[in-house]
């Protein structure tokens, strides 16, 4: 057993396959209300963070903050999971899609996102990989448009479809650019379409994987790019192959099981722990069978244990303590 490493050795010996102290860790929430205002937001993460000592800190904002300053209105309403409603979609028509000019990233909420980053650069002062959340441009016009409005412009209005996701990966693209220059440690590349409940292989290919490569080829500079593919039934084949260092999807909820995904990626597996069921729903105990049993199915390598997505914010603290001793290798 190696002597206790940091967080940054650490994740390097579980990305390359070789030993570790222990188990690495990450788990994350949305902060409501303390994400309307950046250095409300960074103390939340202090503290959350500060508590656990988790292995990378994955920033979490309002999904809104890329798109308020194209019209989007969210509110608060009080979601267990601590996301925001959309009460307002500037995108209604196809034509609407040309509006979209690309937002300048030191300014308006993107220009909030980066205070916090800051903030949370100056306090952990390289003690703990900082991740910053990136939606991908598909869910980013979800949240324009709606969904089913999404859905429609996409089967109808193709091209006027694509000027917007054009324009939305044009802005996203700035915006990571100031990360780069920020000096954070990576992405957590947010996919919300790659399921076949939503779209067909071909439409995903299309509208969803073609931005999502120009995203990632500009995040290659990172060393710590997480890839999450949200929700169930996914398309996995269509993702695998993603450069990232890091895989999270809801394992417990589709497939593929976590070691049938370790057969198929170099990259490590992020995962192993139900976010409602186990984690705010269960006891201590539970969490700490289901950690074990995650453990033992990938053998502890290439793993980071994690939920497949947010951690409710009614999470009791001993689940999450429990998640964090779990890690410890006997």
């Amino acid at each position: 057993m190696p002597p206790t490493l940091n967080h940054y050795t650490r994740l390097e010996r579980c990305l390359s396959g070789e030993d570790v102290d222990r188990i690495p860790i990450a788990l994350w929430r949305h902060f409501p209300v303390d994400d309307q205002h950046p250095e409300h937001l960074a103390k939340a993460i202090i503290h959350f963070q500060s508590t656990y000592d988790f292995d990378f800190i994955k920033v979490t904002p309002a999904s809104s903050y890329c798109l308020r300053d194209w019209g989007v209105i969210d509110q608060w309403k009080g979601d267990p999971e601590g996301t925001r409603a959309y009460i307002h979609h500037p995108i209604v028509h196809p034509e609407d899609w040309l509006k979209l000019t690309p937002l300048n990233p030191h300014q308006g909420v993107l220009g909030d996102m980066l205070i916090t980053l800051r903030i949370l650069k100056h306090h952990f002062a390289g003690q703990v990989p900082i991740l910053q959340t990136i939606f991908s441009p598909l869910a980013q016009a979800k949240n324009l448009a709606g969904e089913e409005r999404l859905i429609l412009h996409l089967r109808t209005a193709p091209d006027a479809l694509h000027a917007g996701l054009q324009r939305i990966t044009e802005s996203t693209l700035a915006f990571i650019e100031t990360l780069k220059d920020l000096g954070i440690d990576g992405i957590f590349y947010a996919i919300q379409h790659a399921r076949y409940d939503t779209l067909s292989s071909s439409e995903f290919s299309e509208f969803g994987r073609a931005y999502d490569l120009k995203i990632l080829e500009a995040a290659r500079g990172f060393w710590l790019n997480v890839g999450h593919i949200h929700g169930e039934h996914i398309m996995f084949p269509q993702v695998c192959d993603y450069p990232v260092q890091i895989l999270n999807w809801h394992d417990r909820q589709t497939t593929p099981s976590l070691r049938e995904a370790l057969t198929k990626v170099s990259a490590a597996v992020c995962g192993g722990l139900s976010q409602w069921t186990t984690m705010a729903l269960g006891s201590p105990e539970d969490v700490q069978r289901e950690a074990q049993q995650a453990i033992q199915e990938t053998q502890g390598r290439r793993f980071i244990l994690g939920t497949g997505c947010v951690l409710p914010i009614i999470t009791p603290h001993g689940n999450i303590h429990a998640a964090c001793q779990a890690t410890i290798l006997v």
